[in-house]
């Protein structure tokens, strides 16, 4: 689990890896406190699997299911990329539930300035709209965000100062995608409405009622 408040940029060094996967090296230097193998961090908002470290940097592996779903399948060596490490019991609590398995990909559709912030506009499938809703919560490229103006198709971000220069945000432009994860309160509770009414659904295609119950003899 994590909360979105990214604590380092890091920098790809290498791409690789054995067959059936991908492999990246991302140096490092916050994010490695503590840090032993097989912890999680996130990277863009991708919960990966430590599987190696050295004094600068850390690799995982990520699958064709992964990298197909990400914005992993178009970054290059040198890209810098978004890091945080899990939530520990105590750590401070600033973002929103963030759990690093992300939705699928948007675009940035326009990039504007308003006073120091800066404001994205981020077009997504209606799949991935369904979920989020003004004022709540988004993580894009892992970091914890406040949508507003959210349509069927987009939704709009503001960034303020301190937020881009600690995230790879300063670096994006018009066009450029990035990894999205919507709140997961709002998926759970889908998932309990679709169960409800499906439950709904099968007492009305019940058979069994009061008179069936007298003609069998269980009731009189």
């Amino acid at each position: 689990m994590f909360t979105g408040i990214i604590e380092e940029c890091g920098t790809i060094k290498e791409i690789g890896g054995p067959p059936g996967a991908v492999g990246f090296t991302v140096a490092a230097v916050t994010v490695l406190k503590g840090t032993k193998k097989g912890d999680s961090i996130a990277v863009n908002g991708v919960c990966v699997t430590v599987n190696r470290l050295s004094p600068d940097s850390f690799s995982f592996a990520l699958t064709p299911e992964t990298m197909e779903r990400t914005v992993f399948k178009q970054m290059k060596k040198g890209d810098r990329c978004n890091l945080e490490r899990a939530l520990r019991a105590g750590d401070p609590f600033g973002g929103h539930f963030v759990t690093g398995h992300c939705d699928g990909t948007a675009q940035i559709a326009a990039i504007s300035a308003r006073g120091d912030s800066r404001v994205f506009k981020i077009k997504a499938d209606r799949r991935i709209m369904k979920y989020i809703a003004s004022k709540g919560s988004v993580a894009v490229d892992g970091i914890s965000l406040t949508p507003y103006d959210c349509t069927d198709t987009d939704f709009t971000v503001s960034v303020i100062p301190l937020t881009l220069e600690q995230t790879t945000l300063k670096d994006k432009k018009q066009g450029d995608m990035v990894n999205i994860e919507a709140d997961i309160l709002c998926k759970y509770l889908e998932r309990l409405v679709d169960c409800t009414m499906l439950a709904e659904e099968e007492k009305k295609k019940s058979t069994i009622d009061k008179d069936y119950l007298k003609k069998t003899g269980f009731l009189i």
